[in-house]
């Protein structure tokens, strides 16, 4: 009997399905995205997406769930997961290539006026008023989360010849050109140290709210703020106040607190903000990575072997 995968990724791309079935032999369950699926789950071995506690309490059978994504904070709405046998990966590692990239990509258009110089562009307006730009050479990036998006932002930022302290709940030798890797009780003095902070920790119930209005305070004046992992980690209320009165010089956010952004929410009008839609890891790269992921663990789920990626489903990582 074949093994049987519900689909409840964004991502469900048919020629990959396909290609997967066929190397595998897995029977697919691709509902449509409006029909219910607990009542799909009676005879699924396996979730690929974001598992609901609906489907969870219907899955009887079921013994792995494959995150689409690197982050889990669904684990968090599914009572009784974390003490069941069903085993739990995501796809650490697939977009953390593109998410530092576009990390980046937010930096220096601010650092180089670049939407500045698109508006005079429109206006075919060779000169202007004299921007206020910078470089980033010699600047201290402060990293938040040390994991795979927090290390390859890392690589970039010495690339570009700037010193690179990170703070982490599990606080290891540095690596990726970092000075000091620091536990996490050291974030104040990180904020302290940075010219450029970036986010990249997951959302636990302990990350929740951990850059605050003391933090951002703590930042010296004119410095950035990069926030690439998930939102409800910083304070947006206080990061808009330190955008308007000039504490901060920008800021990039490709998570918000609350997805879509609602209109009219503050954060849209904030001086010297990009927001970008939770498209930080779209790529090609990004996809096939993820899609080699996925077949390389059905083929150790079939097997019997450990897979890939596992998550600690008590610390949510």
């Amino acid at each position: 009997m074949a093994m049987k995968m519900l689909v409840t990724s964004f991502d469900r791309n048919p020629d990959r399905l396909a290609d997967v079935a066929r190397q595998h032999g897995v029977e697919f369950v691709v509902p449509p995205r409006d029909q219910p699926t607990a009542p799909l789950m009676g005879d699924v071995d396996a979730v690929f997406g974001q598992l609901q506690a609906d489907e969870f309490a219907n899955g009887k059978h079921l013994r792995w769930v494959q995150s689409s994504s690197a982050g889990v904070e669904w684990l968090w709405e599914v009572p009784g997961i974390a003490d069941s046998d069903v085993v739990v990966t995501n796809m650490r590692g697939a977009h953390a290539a593109t998410i530092a990239e576009h990390a980046f990509a937010m930096l220096l258009s601010q650092t180089r006026g670049l939407r500045a110089f698109e508006q005079r562009q429109n206006e075919h307006a060779w000169r202007g008023p004299e921007l206020n730009l910078s470089g980033i050479k010699g600047l201290t990036m402060g990293i938040v989360g040390f994991g795979n998006i927090g290390r390859a932002i890392a690589r970039r930022a010495t690339g570009f010849e700037m010193r690179v302290l990170a703070v982490d709940i599990e606080p290891g030798p540095p690596a990726e050109g970092v000075e000091e890797v620091w536990p996490l009780a050291r974030l104040n003095e990180l904020c302290e140290a940075a010219d450029v902070l970036a986010i990249a920790a997951p959302i636990t119930p302990g990350s929740r709210g951990m850059v605050g209005r003391e933090q951002l305070r703590k930042l010296k004046r004119g410095s950035q703020l990069l926030v690439m992992s998930r939102g409800k980690i910083v304070d947006e209320a206080a990061l808009v106040d330190a955008l308007e009165e000039g504490h901060l010089a920008s800021a990039g956010l490709d998570v918000t607190a609350t997805e879509p952004l609602p209109v009219g929410d503050p954060l849209w009008t904030a001086p010297n903000l990009i927001v970008t839609p939770h498209r930080s890891a779209s790529s090609k790269l990004t996809t096939d990575i993820a899609w080699s992921i996925l077949t390389e663990n059905i083929g150790r789920f079939l097997r019997g072997e450990t897979l890939v990626n596992l998550v600690d489903k008590r610390r949510g990582w």
